[in-house]
């Protein structure tokens, strides 16, 4: 959590015990956790507008995914993960099997 290892969160405890004074910690404690739940809800709330103005296309976003990482590899890299993918994704017609031992078509001019 925000690189403070075991040691260090008890260390800071006792520090919070010494400066505060243990009859004015637990309303220490109660006030940052209304603080914390504040800004949570501030977080949820704006997440919620940001979804809500720029429409259904967008119901599915998350604030990770601005990331430049996280964008191009949810948009870009997943696709490529199907495990089968679609012949017929860019024609509109489907493909068709040749039979056995048939030439493919080929195009003189396209070379």
């Amino acid at each position: 959590m925000f690189g403070i290892g075991p040691l260090e969160l008890v260390v800071i405890a006792i520090v919070a015990v010494l400066v505060f004074g243990p009859d004015r910690l637990p309303e220490f404690a109660r006030t940052a956790g209304r603080l914390l739940r504040q800004v949570r809800q501030m977080v949820n709330n704006a997440q919620n507008d940001l979804r809500n103005e720029l429409g259904p296309e967008y119901a599915d976003l998350e604030l990770q995914d601005l990331n430049p990482k996280n964008f191009v590899r949810k948009h870009l890299l997943d696709p490529m993960d199907d495990d089968e993918p679609s012949s017929t994704e860019f024609t509109d017609t489907p493909a068709q099997r040749l039979p056995a031992g048939a030439k493919p078509p080929y195009d003189p001019e396209s070379t």
